[in-house]
């Protein structure tokens, strides 16, 4: 019954199941990623190891990212108050936008249901409310047990720290996954674009390397055997083809209205505002794809950018933000 979980409620569907099967499949031992990538054995354990060391859950929110990536500084006076290093770059263009949809949306639910300013001992209604806290309380000591004492973790006694935690943990489950995830076999389902790994050194400018002689004389050889074998292309087209593609039943942001938000006036008018920017995005999107002037998503040989239009059809469309990581 609680509001905060009713409104992550849908951006956890099947996400349990696909990271299951993830942990039993793909990034397991001997598994997809051990036998088809470059590096090879033990290269899930040496990045689990790389991302421990630099994950933080404050820079998980796309305004923190993109300053923590040096992609963005902070200034008031730009749109969403962020000048980007790389004015045409389609996933911050896109994703700023969808962010702060998202983060409008929290914010009116959230000050919906916490309205009032403190209670009768001077507490804020965040701070007395005793499932809230626990819940927040058990994702930092037991779910990040071994970076429960980090001095980065948002306290939580504000409206303000609840709107930034929700709002970052539904970006992560739905543009910030939609991003990511569903452009995979667009862009390297042909293995030749994005080759996994490479058997074989290019040869070197040296006559007399044979290797050198067959380089020139069928080039074409020389990619081959360098190229991945024909069972790990295959079998990284497969997975791609599986990973980017979006089910019959696919649930995409802003699609569901709860019935208890259809019974509040308020909520729904608010849900129905969100609503309208996630149209409104669409057709921002496809106005910046048809501009000749953003030359990362115009002009010859350049694939429409469309990763953050929110609606897709099912199948592989290199489109559609669901609500929840899961395919």
């Amino acid at each position: 019954m609680h509001p905060i979980y009713r409104l992550l409620h849908p951006h956890f569907r099947y996400t349990m199941e696909i990271n299951a099967l993830t942990r039993a499949a793909l990034i397991n031992a001997n598994g997809v990623i051990e036998n088809n990538f470059a590096p090879g054995k033990l290269s899930i354990l040496l990045s689990s190891v790389a991302y421990d060391q630099h994950w933080q859950f404050d820079l998980q929110a796309l305004p923190a990212d993109l300053i923590h990536r040096g992609m963005a500084e902070e200034d008031p006076n730009a749109p969403h108050g962020l000048k980007l290093s790389i004015e045409d770059y389609p996933y911050a263009n896109d994703g700023l936008i969808l962010w702060d949809a998202i983060k409008s949306w929290v914010t009116d639910y959230v000050n919906h249901y916490y309205s009032e300013p403190e209670t009768n001992t001077g507490t804020s209604l965040i701070e007395s409310d005793q499932e809230l806290q626990a819940w927040w309380e058990e994702i930092r000591t037991v779910g990040h047990g071994d970076k429960k004492d980090e001095p980065w973790w948002p306290v939580l006694k504000t409206k303000q720290y609840l709107i930034e935690i929700v709002t970052t943990i539904v970006w992560i489950t739905s543009g910030h996954h939609a991003a990511v995830n569903f452009g995979q076999y667009s862009y390297a389902g042909y293995f030749p674009n994005r080759p996994t790994v490479a058997r074989n050194n290019m040869p070197t400018e040296d006559p007399s390397d044979p290797e050198w002689e067959l380089f020139l004389d069928k080039p074409e050889v020389t990619l081959f055997k360098c190229f991945p074998s024909q069972i790990q292309a295959t079998t990284i087209m497969a997975v791609l083809d599986i990973l980017s593609s979006h089910s019959s039943d696919e649930e995409y942001l802003g699609e569901t209205l709860e019935p208890s938000w259809e019974q509040d006036p308020i909520i729904k008018a608010s849900f129905e505002k969100f609503q309208g920017k996630l149209k409104e995005l669409e057709g921002i999107i496809d106005l910046s794809n048809a501009d000749m002037n953003r030359r990362n998503r115009n002009g010859a040989g350049i694939v429409p950018c469309e990763l953050l239009k929110p609606v897709s059809e099912p199948g592989v469309t290199g489109k559609g933000v669901p609500y929840s990581i899961s395919i």
